[in-house]
């Protein structure tokens, strides 16, 4: 396999010594300024309820809050639509347990065009049982803008694993971009059959239209793929990852495709065996370290 040229490129004397200086070598974290919150999205979805927001700042202290509740809802409708958000959810309805021993539901759907009096009695029940009531009566909360921003922050949380994978493939780009105009290669990331077909000439068979690589080097003609991802903590995720891998060596190697794998994060640290075996049975395992280092130069 192609780590024995490794070890030659980066003088080391043999594989057991230059999976050592792999797995030692991995970065605990990669977090930059913009992984903690997507303000432009946080931003974005408080526009869409932006006035109705507002309109709900009248009810903050009221005592009688299922009357002035009702009353607003009766006649500003599309207030009732910010509900999810002021309480966590993504979803426009919900289905509330009700009666427990016969799994009776009540539905509420928040996107009506149109309520009924009996359908907005509901609601404000709903308001009022959740707890929010409380909150919006002692004053807990002062402006509903502020308290959905909140809110918005605390769900864009969940986007975090995503922009994970993001701030990977940017830190590569990063090394690929600065190698590949340092040799005259041609690159694209996120490439495509298609894409490869359109702008180089080469043809390919991939086992599914809509695979993507990270990257895509057109060294004269000689293509070099890397799949590139990060990973802070454990889990069966690695195991999956590494095994799909080897099978994907195979797979562009009897293309004639050399396949670069770009891996890191402490989370390979507990999850070694797995890694170990894509490093025994592919061509290419690298880590951030290594690019730093320029490995990639070496390699074209």
């Amino acid at each position: 396999m192609q780590q024995n040229k490794l070890c030659k490129l980066l003088n080391i004397e043999n594989q057991d010594l230059l999976f050592e200086k792999i797995t030692s070598s991995f970065k605990e974290k990669i977090t930059q300024w913009d992984y903690f919150v997507n303000w432009d999205k946080v931003i974005r979805n408080i526009k869409l309820f932006e006035k109705e927001l507002h309109l709900l700042n009248y009810l903050v202290g009221k005592k009688d809050l299922r009357k002035e509740a009702f009353e607003l809802f009766k006649k500003y409708p599309e207030t009732i639509r910010t509900i999810p958000t002021l309480l966590a959810i993504r979803a426009g309805s919900v289905d509330v347990l009700i009666d427990n021993k016969n799994f009776v539901y009540n539905h509420l759907d928040f996107f009506q065009k149109e309520y009924t009096a009996s359908e907005i009695k509901e609601i404000v029940e709903f308001i009022i049982n959740t707890g929010l009531g409380d909150l919006i009566e002692n004053k807990q909360l002062k402006s509903f803008v502020d308290y959905a921003t909140g809110v918005e922050v605390g769900l864009d949380s969940n986007g975090r694993k995503n922009r994970g994978g993001t701030l990977m493939e940017n830190l590569v780009e990063e090394f690929v971009k600065e190698t590949c105009t340092s040799l005259g290669l041609e690159y694209m990331s996120q490439a495509t059959a298609k894409r490869i077909k359109l702008e180089w000439g080469i043809d390919l068979i991939v086992d599914k239209s809509s695979r993507q690589i990270d990257f895509a080097i057109n060294n004269n003609g000689k293509l070099y793929f890397i799949e590139c991802n990060f990973y802070g903590g454990g889990g069966s995720k690695l195991k999956s990852t590494a095994t799909e891998y080897i099978k994907m060596n195979e797979y562009w190697n009897a293309q004639d495709i050399e396949f670069i794998w770009v891996t890191d994060g402490a989370g390979w640290k507990s999850t070694l065996r797995p890694l170990r075996e894509y490093f025994d049975r592919a061509d290419y395992l690298l880590n951030l370290e290594m690019l730093k280092n320029g490995v990639l130069k070496q390699l074209f």
